[in-house]
């Protein structure tokens, strides 16, 4: 009958005509993050915001990256990632790390552009951007799944805060403030008390940040740990320790620091004071952070690179 006949001629056109499964529809709505002036040339920007519109691309921008442009903003910062199927960032880690604040719940992924010097997430460089734009558009570039670690502080066994964050937890002294006493337990076995400046907690992501100046391991991204690293420990034995990352970390603040200034700081970005009796809780996050991944690309070349290794040093 007619039913039979259709299906015979979906499976001979399907047979005939080759289907190409790794085909993707183009990308759309792209949403741009700059940052702000005088750190990043006008020029670079409507150059990028032509070559977008030159390939039906729909843009967001926040009213600092509109700027940029002599446009007007068409969205608030905070809503962008929601209505972007790519989120392209000029800049540097910190740009990035603010973006990915507001961007990690939305599964979007990022490409960042590096305009300075040292940034490890930053993925591309200006010279290679509209190359890995196209790559992305064709579907021809990697995503990678950061980890993000989840933060909430509880004060009288109330949470007062709850934070995602994609490099580092940060606990220090202000700085009149004397060393800090803070007792680690890991799954609720005890596991160390720290008398130092402070202490950081970090991801695969952020062992390449305040955590590697303060003398933590370097970790490869895809790896599944976390690092807690002392920030200047009286006792030369409390060294960093890389912990699985499954593990639920409880960091208290002993109570005789009751007049002192205390901050726990995330990314780099927020922060909030952390009292006596406080307990900081740091878990992975149930939600990730996408980063489109340059072609050529991979975290060893990174290395080299910002770190100078297997190159000469200049006296």
């Amino acid at each position: 009958g007619d039913v039979e006949i259709f299906f015979i001629t979906e499976i001979l056109h399907l047979l005939i005509i080759p289907q190409n499964l790794s085909e993707k529809e183009p990308v759309k709505n792209i949403g741009l993050f700059c940052k702000p002036r005088p750190s990043v040339d006008p020029k670079i920007v409507n150059d990028l915001v032509q070559w977008l519109r030159e390939r039906n691309c729909k843009l967001n921008m926040d009213q600092n990256s509109a700027d940029l442009t002599g446009e007007p903003a068409t969205s608030p910062q905070e809503k962008i990632p929601s209505l972007s199927e790519l989120v392209i960032v000029l800049g540097g880690d910190g740009t990035l790390l603010n973006v990915a604040r507001i961007a990690h719940s939305h599964d979007v992924p990022i490409l960042g552009v590096n305009l300075g010097n040292l940034g490890f997430l930053t993925e591309t460089t200006l010279e290679n951007l509209y190359h890995t734009l196209q790559s992305t558009f064709n579907g021809e570039c990697d995503i990678e799944h950061r980890m993000l670690l989840n933060a909430s502080l509880w004060r009288e066994g109330k949470k007062i805060q709850d934070f995602n964050v994609l490099n580092d937890i940060v606990i220090n002294k202000g700085a009149l403030a004397r060393i800090v006493n803070l007792t680690v337990s890991v799954n609720d076995q005890p596991m160390t008390s720290y008398r130092a400046d402070g202490l950081i907690i970090a991801t695969p992501t952020g062992s390449t940040a305040y955590s590697l100046s303060a003398g933590g391991p370097i970790i490869h991204p895809s790896m599944q740990a976390l690092v807690l690293s002392p920030i200047c420990p009286f006792a030369l034995t409390n060294r960093p320790i890389v912990i699985p990352d499954t593990s639920r970390i409880k960091v208290q603040l002993a109570k005789r620091h009751e007049d002192e200034d205390v901050r726990i700081t995330l990314d780099g970005q927020l922060g909030c004071d952390m009292k006596s009796g406080d307990i900081l809780e740091a878990e992975k996050a149930q939600v990730s952070l996408k980063l489109v991944q340059a072609p050529g690309k991979n975290y060893y070349q990174t290395l080299r690179k910002k770190l100078h290794w297997g190159g000469t040093t200049e006296s």
